[in-house]
């Protein structure tokens, strides 16, 4: 039995959706053909014809260590125009064990002015970005991918440098920059406000592009799933707790963290499917059983197009 809650990790003090609700399709988020690199204009760049160009993830931060290996990023960019990100979330306890993955399509010019504004916005750049005295926070990875070179640029609990502070989660935030008590200059805080700006866009593309160069969202069907793994231990809520048969490969997969007592186990194929039919059924705090009888958990993780197995999560 699910209620509703108002919180669902520790670390939150508001969430705020930028992602409108989508309309009720799925995509398996094959983007349209691209012919060549495309050239970038303004700041002198030339994308890749294929793969990852932009992307925005949080590393670190106050959750359990299940729950940052199986993070999905907030968003990413690819070169052929699709768009994933993170859609609205029901509001339940225990949460669905399934994210809500969202893809769209934007054209390829628009792929240029996205990575364009992410240069413009600092990605590639120096400047200090200070540190707000707050402990247990995020750090918001931002990476562009180019022919060039890779540009990754990293800074810590984006979205707190103004009381009261970020939202929890991975949802990106809105707080205003700068103000009494930050513990950061005029010049960090333009800095900041410039990234947080851009990720207000990457995340809502269509805020920022011309209506025809951003299509509709849908959802977003991965051709394989990861699942952390770890032993279930019950979590004392009082609520039903029914085991589910795990359908993919044997649990508890191979070594992922052993010294966190965390395994992964990829499915893909049929048996992506299959776990992913099983969990519409299921929450973050089901047990799934195992050939043998014993009870896990996992937390399921759907594959971006960019990654293949177990080893591009071990980022966290």
């Amino acid at each position: 039995m699910a209620v509703m809650r108002t919180t669902i990790l520790p670390l939150a003090l508001a969430v705020l959706l930028l992602v409108a609700a989508c309309t009720p399709r799925a995509s398996g988020g094959a983007g349209p053909p691209t012919s060549g690199p495309t050239e970038g204009a303004g700041t002198g760049f030339t994308l890749p014809a294929e793969g990852l160009v932009l992307q925005v993830v949080h590393t670190g931060g106050f959750l359990t260590p299940q729950l940052l290996a199986a993070r999905l990023p907030l968003v990413s960019v690819y070169a052929d125009g699709r768009v994933i990100t993170q859609g609205p979330q029901i509001e339940i306890f225990p949460p669905p064990a399934l994210p809500n993955l969202q893809v769209q399509h934007v054209d390829a010019e628009a792929v240029s002015v996205l990575v364009d504004r992410a240069l413009r916005a600092g990605v590639a750049g120096s400047a200090d970005l200070g540190r707000p005295p707050v402990a247990d926070l995020p750090t918001t990875r931002f990476t562009v991918v180019t022919r060039e070179e890779t540009h990754v640029r990293e800074v810590y609990a984006l979205g707190a440098e103004s009381p009261p502070g970020p939202p929890g989660g991975d949802q990106p935030g809105s707080a205003p920059p700068g103000g009494p008590g930050s513990g950061l200059t005029p010049e960090q805080q333009t800095a900041r406000a410039e990234l947080q700006d851009l990720l207000r866009a990457l995340v809502d593309p269509a805020s920022v592009l011309p209506a025809e160069a951003v299509g509709e969202q849908e959802q977003y069907l991965p051709a394989a799933v990861a699942g952390i793994v770890t032993e279930w231990t019950d979590p004392q809520t009082g609520l039903d707790t029914e085991p589910v048969p795990w359908p993919g490969p044997p649990l508890p997969g191979a070594p992922f963290e052993p010294r966190l007592g965390l395994s992964c186990v990829l499915a893909d194929g049929e048996q992506a499917q299959e776990v992913l039919a099983a969990a519409r059924s299921a929450s973050t705090a089901t047990p799934w059983l195992s050939e043998d009888g014993r009870r896990w958990s996992v937390a399921l993780r759907p594959l971006l197009p960019h990654e293949k197995d177990c080893a591009d999560l071990a980022q966290w």
